[in-house]
């Protein structure tokens, strides 16, 4: 084997390539318009590298600039430092992967705003159609998701005017927010990926609401082949102006169109951030709810800090459902079924008991139940009472509670007398609700 040592290698009479068959070992540097190529690279790689790096890179003592490096292989480094998020909890999405229902998996006969087909996901409609939600087991082959949110039109509105929209949102607390450092000159960008199927191809809309500021700010994606996955990918510019409110409130919405009426078009679509205006929120938006054959899909959601949108993180689902517990906890059980929640009576006509939360909650839940399907069962199972109501029994008094005091409505009790409370029908149940 030949080797060739020189101190600096310059191509003459206006060439721009060298090419080296065999290993280029340089002492200094090598200089040339255009490329080099050679069957390695042996020792470090010094200064700015602009374009491509193909092949094996064995080692490299930096690379500067804003080089992509793409590779089969194995990257060693000593640590990985990104500039923009972090490795790990990139994705403020909760249950971005649909696989969270608390409330149930199936949702019938919908015409109204404020059903969550799974956890955190809400559907929005308005004089849009009747719609089933579900959530289904239909995901894209091979990128580990088990479910996804269905939107089956069950009454169709080919022709849909005025303010009519039907959408799927997600809403963030401003304190989870704080890393896109918006309203600062040091403001970051929003990049948003998903996977979709939708009936229908063509132009659909992505939106950002933000409430704080009264700023909006949409996205469009095509869909390409019609009732076939397909992940896209949306970067939303950064915005210097309105900062969200770090605190527990409800300052961004994340909303996935799928049909408007013609009061949310016409105009030029707002692909930069400014003061909302309806006529251009979703101009263009396919209209997903024109028959009763169309089924929308989605899943795979993922919101972060940057440019570039990263693949999606997969977390466990004990932590999925823990944070699902900060906005929605209920509790649930059939005839004889405990639900856990002890209880002693405060007069002969009502009873308190303590609820303990699995999740410090993002707010003091309001609660809704079937008081009217629970007893309370006696200590020593002497006798039960039926349940009348149900209400909040006085509010905690720090922020993200823990535990919440209820009151039961009963009669034919004891002062003092203890027991719990039980179901005694079938599909019994509690809510506390922390929704934003």
């Amino acid at each position: 084997m030949s080797i060739l040592n020189v101190n600096k290698i310059n191509p003459v009479g206006g060439g721009s390539t060298i090419t080296i068959a065999g290993i280029a070992s340089v002492t200094n540097a090598v200089s040339v318009g255009n490329s080099v190529t050679a069957g390695s690279f042996v020792g470090p790689i010094e200064g700015a590298v602009t374009g491509n790096v193909t092949g094996n890179a064995d080692t490299a003592s930096g690379l500067s600039g804003n080089p992509s490096i793409n590779t089969t292989g194995i990257v060693t480094a000593t640590s990985f430092v990104p500039t923009e998020g972090q490795l790990s909890h990139r994705n403020i999405v909760v249950n971005g992967d649909m696989r969270i229902a608390q409330r149930g998996a199936s949702f019938t006969g919908v015409t109204a705003s404020g059903t969550f087909p799974v956890d955190r996901f809400l559907f929005h409609v308005g004089s849009l159609g009747t719609w089933t939600l579900t959530q289904s087991t239909d995901v894209p082959a091979g990128q580990g998701f088990a479910n996804s949110i269905k939107c089956d039109v069950t009454t169709a509105n080919a022709s849909p005017s005025g303010t009519a929209y039907a959408r799927i949102d997600q809403r963030f607390e401003g304190q989870d927010l704080q890393r896109f450092c918006k309203g600062t000159s040091n403001a970051k960008q929003f990049a948003v990926s998903f996977w979709v199927k939708s009936p229908k191809t063509g132009t659909h809309i992505v939106q950002f609401q933000d409430q704080d500021n009264s700023r909006n700010v949409s996205k469009a994606y095509t869909v390409s082949s019609a009732n076939t996955w397909e992940k896209k990918e949306l970067i939303f510019p950064a915005d210097t102006t309105g900062a969200f409110g770090n605190d527990n409130g409800g300052s961004l919405f994340l909303c996935f169109y799928l049909a408007v009426g013609t009061g949310y078009q016409g105009g030029t679509l707002q692909t930069t951030w400014g003061t909302p205006s309806n006529n251009t929120r979703a101009t263009g938006q396919v209209n997903v709810a024109d028959s009763t054959s169309n089924d929308f899909y989605l899943t795979g959601v993922q919101l972060e800090v940057g440019a570039v949108s990263t693949p999606f993180e997969h977390r466990s689902i004990g932590e999925e459902l823990s944070r699902c517990q900060r906005y929605f906890f209920n509790i649930t059980g059939n005839t004889g079924s405990r639900s856990g929640i002890p209880g002693y009576a405060n007069s002969t006509t009502s009873l308190r008991a303590m609820v303990q939360f699995p999740a410090p909650m993002r707010a003091i839940p309001s609660i809704s139940g079937s008081s009217t399907a629970m007893i309370l069962d006696s200590h020593d199972d002497s006798a039960s009472f039926n349940c009348s109501s149900l209400t909040a029994g006085g509010a905690p008094t720090t922020s993200n509670p823990t535990q919440m005091c209820i009151e039961v409505g009963t009669s034919g009790m004891t002062n003092g007398q203890g027991g719990q409370l039980e179901f005694r029908a079938a599909n019994g149940f509690i809510n506390f609700s922390a929704e934003l």
